[in-house]
């Protein structure tokens, strides 16, 4: 494939995001459903950071990573929907070269952070069930610092190649992005630049950053799931269940909605599927994050209960 030259090219100053623009009518009502989800998530994930470092109880791996998690969603949902619900607003759905750039960057970060730090978890609860006697030892706070860190260093690395080799692409022919916010898959198929090394290196990287934590969490749980089946205490193995299940359901959302994304080849590419797709693991799932954990949790419920009384009885003196 021939490059443009450097004369032929147009030099665009902004993108235009063309996911709702086709939609004629129904649009408040898009605007209010999505604010509502946003409120839900920043209060929920909040409310959450609160619980765990105000409760003494939940100073622990498990709630440690929670409280990761939930920052993670709220600055998750923070780069894609106030964006989105401005363009709603004003019904000019433009976006600056660099501010497309920034809000790329910061998606794919969180992304890959999220993948890393659910095996993070998943690896917490493998050695609370499996190795409980080496518990204290093997997930002491310098690990799991450490391990927080390294889910935040992988993220970044990832958003910085993706971002550099996204934006070396050249746009020439239309600067009309199909979708709600900046992504890779919707970039690459306006780059009038050949972008093979583009399509390799997210194949590629997407199976370390991906499916590598993804297949790792999934032993871990088939692990643990021998662990409770042969566990003759029911009242521990309910437990161990009800809060295996919450991560689960976390990890099937995440990552059944990121790495379809990702690692797939872009020709396959649908604006309408795959808004659909980004509505899921860029929306519903950092919304649905904290009541997932906070209703099949009941330390947490029992925290939160305990956290409202307080504030009731502060607030009647």
């Amino acid at each position: 494939m021939t490059l443009p030259s450097a004369e032929n090219q147009t030099s665009f100053t902004e993108f235009i995001l063309l996911g709702f623009t086709n939609i004629k009518q129904g649009k408040t009502f898009l605007f209010a459903f999505f604010f509502t989800l946003y409120t839900i998530c920043f209060i929920g994930n909040s409310f959450i950071i609160a619980v765990v470092l105000l409760n003494q109880t939940l100073h622990t791996p498990m709630y440690f990573f929670l409280g990761n998690l939930s920052f993670l969603d709220i600055c998750y949902i923070s780069v894609t929907v106030p964006k989105m619900l401005a363009d709603l607003w004003t019904e000019s759905p433009s976006i600056s070269f660099l501010g497309c750039a920034a809000q790329l960057y910061f998606l794919v970060t969180l992304v890959g952070s999220e993948g890393f730090l659910l095996a993070s978890m998943a690896l917490d609860r493998y050695v609370a069930i499996c190795r409980p006697l080496t518990y204290t030892s093997l997930m002491n706070k310098w690990i799991c610092l450490q391990l927080a860190m390294i889910s935040w260093t992988l993220g970044f690395f990832n958003a910085s190649l993706h971002t550099a080799l996204t934006f070396h692409l050249v746009f020439c022919q239309t600067n009309r992005i199909n979708h709600f916010f900046c992504d890779i898959p919707p970039l690459l198929s306006i780059s009038c630049s050949n972008t093979s090394v583009n399509e390799i290196a997210l194949l590629t990287v997407g199976v370390f950053v991906g499916l590598s934590p993804f297949l790792f969490t999934l032993i871990s749980y088939a692990f643990i799931l021998h662990a409770i089946l042969n566990n003759q205490q029911k009242k521990q193995s309910h437990k161990a269940i009800s809060t295996c299940v919450s991560h689960l359901t976390v990890v099937i959302l995440f990552y059944g909605s990121s790495i379809f994304t990702y690692v797939r080849p872009t020709s396959s590419y649908s604006l309408e599927r795959d808004q659909l797709v980004g509505v899921l693991y860029s929306i519903l799932t950092p919304t649905l994050n904290p009541l997932i954990y906070s209703l099949r949790n009941k330390e947490v419920k029992l925290a939160m209960r305990k956290l409202i009384g307080a504030k009731t009885c502060f607030c009647g003196i």
